[in-house]
């Protein structure tokens, strides 16, 4: 890989805490290397019969600088776990059949993600089909026979055409002339992770189990990224898709559809200005679940759980009642009950519901999936009989397997993934803080991490980490980069200010056309807080957060100059010129703003951070994936050269080939954590 570039003519010495020993009990403190050594669980598949489990173990390759995922599988006592591939590869998307005898999974041993099906009894697999493109969203038939699947199907009719272009001369034998004009037509061209995206369509197909020729079910020019559900008659495929005319511009209008997978006929199961999306059918085929909401062009909307009779009729909300977005819904065996997962105060929870709408939560602790900051994510599978496995984590372990037994509810934890590793390690110790926003009393949680040889009667410089989103949350969830910085002896308080999610959709929406604004006062209010507490040295603040956390790290040192440096990770600094070069830009002008750039100026300026470069007197460090097209590089590079011209101390670090997720590659949470630590370091007094 190469190396991390600097725009700077003076060195920045990076102090890495690997060698700081805590006087507790002897073991270090978690340390950069260890990023390397950290593993995790993700997909845990119940086999049908609820007597095994399948999930990813998914570990980091150090020579090759990414992140592997292999099959295994686990019984549900724990007493057997078995590896099932092993590789310089990564599989995804694990699934048993409908006997609980072979699974089907998406590997990429061949060079490119193909569909491999192997069986249980004798561990031999095969490769279904050679595909010529990602696949994604399989599932098997309710017989076994098929699978069903999503791909990109190339469209190669070039966007311009004419004699002038037919005309144009060749290179002579042996010249080297420049590389041909790329020419693009797209509404959504490029995508960030993705890069400049290849001309096609996204359509399902189907192949034999038993292996032979994909056949493709879905046709024009729309795409068909979606989920997909089988009826019980193996005859009919249920998804979700945008198919107006509009599409490409007018987001958040799926339907939910149902098409006949041996003539191709479509019928439209739902119709409302608003998404329709991720279906599934129930096992006796009366009902299709489904989420979504009446479309309000809001920047965050609660994603309700749906049931409609499988001939579109009859649809209601089972979830209208509980304020928070569902996902992942899936049907108890006896389709009788539905279970989904949602966040609320910071934690990700397992629900089970009836058809009336009554739902009972049945765990909390589900998570430890996001590499990096404490983020939402996991996910989890049910049995056919209603026993459920999950991604279980704590502040101090990444995901887990875990496991509730449907009768009593009991939990286990299946597995000890990192135990080797961070048994041995002195851990930065959580602990939830709130309070109420000197704005208007609104409360605000938050979670303060404490170095792990916490004296509660020293002084602490203390990190401000803003999450990002900002539609988005913290919580209760293992964190690389929090334990870092607090093994580097920093008190780091993450917090979930106004705008974030899992408190419902008000409190997401106090920042609807007015971000940033108040969440000033939210973040302000939680420093004074653990200030209060009497531990904190005040002259050694600092701040820092990315996207949406780099945006409110920008506004903060607009807005004070109480902090002692300050690092602003791909942020937006100018929302005019953000929503003209972002990949999401449908998006961002038709939800974010009321109006286009064009047509309020002064409305998209006032809410830049960039209006505030005149008030900056904080050292600003900014830090961008040059391969950034959600927060493109050039925001970046307004701020830096903004702040340049007024000779306040800043750097720009650009992370060569990394997306927005800068921490893909786990080098890369090295070196952000690393950059980062040495800054603060410049500026300590």
């Amino acid at each position: 890989m190469r190396p991390i570039t600097f725009f700077l003519l003076v060195s920045l010495t990076i102090s890495l805490p690997n060698q700081v020993i805590a006087s507790e009990n002897s073991n270090p403190v978690f340390q950069m290397s260890d990023v390397f050594e950290l593993e995790y669980a993700s997909d845990p598949q119940m086999s049908p019969d609820g007597k095994s489990i399948i999930y990813l173990r998914n570990d980091m390759d150090i020579m090759k600088d990414k992140k592997r995922a292999h099959l295994w599988q686990i019984s549900v006592d724990g007493k057997s776990n078995r590896p099932l591939t092993n590789g310089d590869f990564s599989n995804s998307s694990p699934l048993f059949s409908p006997d609980g005898k072979r699974i089907a999974y998406i590997s990429s041993k061949e060079g490119k993600s193909q569909i491999f099906v192997r069986w249980l009894d004798n561990d031999r697999e095969f490769q279904v089909a050679q595909l010529q493109s990602g696949v994604s969203n399989l599932i098997w038939s309710p017989d076994g026979k098929w699978l069903a699947f999503t791909q990109l199907v190339a469209d190669k009719t070039p966007a311009l055409t004419g004699e002038a272009i037919k005309n144009m001369p060749k290179p002579p034998k042996g010249a080297s002339w420049a590389d041909p004009a790329k020419v693009i037509g797209k509404v959504t061209y490029r995508a960030d992770g993705a890069g400049y995206l290849p001309q096609g369509y996204t359509h399902i197909f189907i192949v034999p189990a038993d292996g032979g020729t994909p056949r493709q079910i879905t046709s024009g020019d729309y795409n068909h990224a979606s989920r997909l559900s089988w009826m019980p008659d193996n005859k009919h495929l249920v998804f979700s898709a945008n198919r107006r005319d509009n599409w490409r511009l007018v987001v958040n209008n799926n339907e939910i559809f149902k098409i006949n997978i041996e003539d191709g006929k479509l019928t439209q199961l739902t119709d409302r200005a608003g998404p329709d999306s991720n279906p599934s059918v129930s096992p006796d085929g009366k009902w299709i679940a489904y989420t979504g909401f009446d479309d309000k062009y809001k920047g965050f909307q609660i994603q309700q759980l749906y049931i409609m009779k499988s001939n579109g009729k009859e649809s209601k909300s089972l979830t209208r009642l509980l304020d928070r977005t569902v996902q992942n819904h899936q049907w108890a065996g006896n389709s009788q009950a539905i279970y989904f997962q949602y966040d609320d105060h910071g934690d990700t929870k397992i629900a089970r519901t009836d058809l009336t709408g009554t739902h009972k939560v049945l765990t909390g602790q589900v998570g430890g999936t996001s590499f990096g900051r404490p983020y939402a994510g996991g996910s989890f599978s049910v049995s056919d009989k209603g026993d459920v496995a999950f991604t279980w984590n704590t502040t101090e372990r990444p995901a887990e397997v875990g496991f509730l037994k449907r009768t009593s509810l009991k939990l286990s934890v299946l597995t000890d993934l990192n135990g080797d590793l961070l048994n041995y390690r002195n851990l930065a110790k959580i602990e939830e803080i709130n309070t109420k926003s000197s704005h208007d009393q609104l409360e605000i949680q938050g979670w303060l991490a404490k170095p792990a040889d916490f004296d509660p009667k020293k002084k602490y410089p203390l990190i401000l980490e803003i999450h990002g989103g900002p539609f988005s949350n913290y919580g209760t969830r293992f964190s690389p980069e929090v334990q870092l910085y607090a093994a580097a002896g920093y008190l780091v308080l993450y917090t979930n200010p106004r705008g974030s999610t899992s408190y419902g959709e008000k409190f997401a929406n106090e920042i609807h056309h007015a971000y940033p604004g108040y969440d000033y006062d939210d973040l302000i209010s939680m420093v004074d807080a653990v200030v209060a507490k009497g531990y904190v040295n005040e002259k050694q603040l600092f701040v820092t957060g990315g996207s949406g956390g780099g945006v409110l790290t920008s506004w903060i040192v607009g807005k004070t100059d109480r902090f002692a440096a300050a690092v602003v990770a791909k942020p937006v600094i100018n929302w005019t010129s953000f929503v003209l070069t972002a990949d999401m830009y449908p998006y961002f002008t038709r939800y974010w703003f009321e109006k286009m750039p064009w047509e309020d100026v002064e409305g998209y300026w006032k809410r830049s951070p960039l209006s505030l470069v005149g008030n900056v007197k904080t050292p600003t460090m900014l830090l961008t994936g040059e391969a950034d097209y959600r927060t493109p590089m050039s925001e970046t590079e307004q701020y830096y050269q903004a702040l340049k011209l007024r000779n306040i101390d800043t750097l720009m670090v650009r992370i060569p080939d990394a997306s927005h997720g800068i921490t893909r590659r786990p080098s890369n949470l090295i070196a952000k954590v690393s950059y980062i630590l040495a800054w603060f370091e410049r500026y300590q007094q």
